[in-house]
């Protein structure tokens, strides 16, 4: 099945985050195409690549090297949140989203869930999210002018009372998280010592590993989980394998 096109940018500033800044690439060849699973029909890619450079979410340089903006990290943290705070700092404010919709409007609440899923939100009450990502201005472009205005709330402000390490307990379940980073390690060794493998179906194989992690990373700042974190130690882990097999 083809990829849309929101999927589609999604998947390639994914690809150009984990490339990395100054590894040079080609974001056609079939290297990086198969590890990093880009769709194959690259004239539809190209296609989105031009509206990509036109919305200044990634820049081409002369040498044909594509790299992700500001603005592209911004937009590919709606749905990998991790990435934001490795790029900008975090402003110390949390934002809380509650929303109850009747059943009658369950499409309604089905698609603000789509929506909202990778925006690091935690469940902290019955009906009330908080994250630490900057979400505010997105759910206004996401329910201003349509039925959800009826029934969706946000705040935002900085924590003044209470414990961060209770917060952090109640509302993301981090223990969880760390195992799911520690299997992946375990996974990470098992396909680096496989023999069989080549260099690519390695890095392709990690990078499946990692994504099923980062899938569920909320992304947390460095200053609620510290910058011992094991996320960031994967982080780094990843990276020095990237520059060992995609060269």
């Amino acid at each position: 099945m083809v990829a849309s096109i929101k999927e589609r940018r999604t998947r390639i500033l994914l690809t150009l985050f984990l490339l990395g800044k100054d590894n040079f690439h080609d974001l056609f060849s079939q290297k990086v195409m198969h590890v990093f699973a880009l769709p194959s029909d690259s004239a539809r890619s190209r296609g989105t690549l031009r509206q990509m450079l036109s919305d200044a979410i990634i820049e081409k340089e002369a040498t044909g090297v594509y790299h992700i903006t500001e603005a592209g990290v911004a937009e590919l943290a709606l749905s990998f949140p991790f990435v934001r705070f490795l790029v900008f700092p975090w402003d110390g404010k949390f934002r809380i989203l509650s929303y109850e919709i009747p059943e009658k409007q369950r499409k309604y609440r089905d698609s603000l869930r789509r929506e909202v899923s990778g925006w690091g939100l935690g469940p902290w009450h019955r009906s009330f999210w908080v994250t630490p990502h900057p979400i505010i201005g997105n759910l206004k472009k996401l329910t201003q002018g349509t039925s959800l205005e009826l029934y969706v709330q946000a705040f935002e402000g900085a924590q003044v009372v209470g414990e961060v390490k209770t917060l952090l307990e109640k509302v993301w379940n981090l223990p969880a998280l760390e195992a799911q980073y520690r299997k992946a390690f375990k996974n990470w060794h098992e396909y680096l010592s496989n023999e069989s493998f080549t260099k690519e179906q390695k890095m392709r194989s990690v990078v499946d590993s990692y994504l099923e992690v980062l899938k569920t990373d909320p992304g947390l700042p460095p200053e609620l989980v510290g910058k011992t974190w094991i996320g960031a130690e994967a982080w780094d882990i990843f990276q020095e394998m990237r520059n060992i097999l995609v060269t």
